[in-house]
């Protein structure tokens, strides 16, 4: 040691190397999501951008059903009811009422905020099972109203939606053109999902999650808490549908019923619950999985009952869990 150094001992609080925040990033999720922008930005070149578009509405969607779940602990079976209404509104707006992308993306977010503000007020007063139940009846809800509903076009959907221009000057008829709409809609919804986990906000609800009894003792009112996250969730949700909606011209009962608050509980759960880039990877494993495997019809879903057996056994972290519990960093 050099003469007239001091030694120091890091303090306790302090992040090591591996943990140096880089805007909220660790240098290991600095790392993967350098590489996620890489993949974004590289795969229209290589890839159908039609099928893409697909994958990173889902991972949207499987990303806003995370930060309920896996960041406050409650399991909604109705997350279908927000992303479906986002999209059928967005394409209503499209198709009838001629208004722009950004306005008809905008109309599906803020539809299922909307819905989930009265939705989220009725199910944060019960936890657990009782919780998941009272969405998926309120989910099941809204599905028999768009059976009813004229707007919707009953089993028919909105078909033939067009996509316009964004903001009037760009076109977006072509696959290529819309899937950076998507690729930008997707990244700052992620981003945005980033910035709230690990904003104060974010750490009560991890606390909310962990010890909800001792987050009351200390003076948060949880419920509000509870409440906020479940209405920007539901939001993020319909902001995906809504692009959904837009980028393969339709909005059917199918993104209404029940088994796509399954697929996307299936998404988070194969990727890793509680992480950040782990439900973008169960969305592309399991929309990769329906597309090329679509050859096998009804089979395909016994195919992903076997995934999911398997996945629930051997990586009870999920992909993106088990891998970061390998490296021993937080992704």
């Amino acid at each position: 040691m050099a003469e007239g150094s001091i030694a120091t001992a890091p303090s306790p609080g302090a992040p090591s190397v591996d943990e140096e925040v880089f805007f909220g990033f660790t240098r290991p999720q600095a790392a993967a999501f350098l590489a996620l922008v890489v993949i974004v930005v590289a795969s229209p070149f290589v890839i159908y951008p039609f099928f893409l578009m697909k994958l990173l509405c889902f991972a949207l969607f499987a990303c806003a059903f995370n930060l309920l779940i896996g960041y406050v602990g409650l399991l909604s079976f109705g997350h279908a009811a927000y992303f479906g209404m986002g999209a059928y509104v967005s394409g209503y707006a499209a198709k009838e009422w001629g208004v722009t992308p950004e306005v008809a993306i905008l109309l599906g977010g803020a539809t299922g905020a909307l819905l989930g503000i009265p939705f989220g007020w009725l199910a944060i007063r019960r936890t657990g099972i009782y919780f998941a139940m009272i969405t998926l009846a309120l989910a099941q809800m809204v599905y028999f109203f768009c059976v009813q509903a004229p707007f919707t076009g009953g089993e028919d959907g909105i078909q033939a939606i067009p996509r316009r221009s964004l903001f009037g000057v760009f076109s977006l008829d072509s696959d290529f053109a819309m899937y950076w709409v998507v690729a930008g809609v997707f990244l700052g919804g992620f981003l945005l999902i980033h910035r709230v986990v690990h904003s104060p906000f974010g750490q009560v609800l991890k606390a909310i999650r962990d010890n909800e009894p001792r987050a009351i003792s200390l003076g948060y009112r949880t419920d509000d808490y509870k409440l906020m996250a479940f209405v920007l969730s539901a939001g993020i949700a319909g902001l995906a549908g809504a692009v959904k909606a837009l980028a393969m011209k339709i909005a059917t009962l199918t993104d209404v019923l029940w088994t796509m608050s399954g697929e996307v509980v299936l998404m988070s759960l194969v990727g890793g619950l509680g992480t950040i880039f782990g439900p973008v990877a169960g969305a592309a494993f399991i929309v990769t999985m329906q597309t090329y495997l679509a050859e096998f019809g009804a089979w395909v879903l016994v195919i992903q009952g076997v995934i999911f057996i398997a996945a629930v056994l051997a990586f009870r972290r999920g992909l993106v869990g088990e891998v970061g519990h390998l490296l021993k960093v937080k992704l």
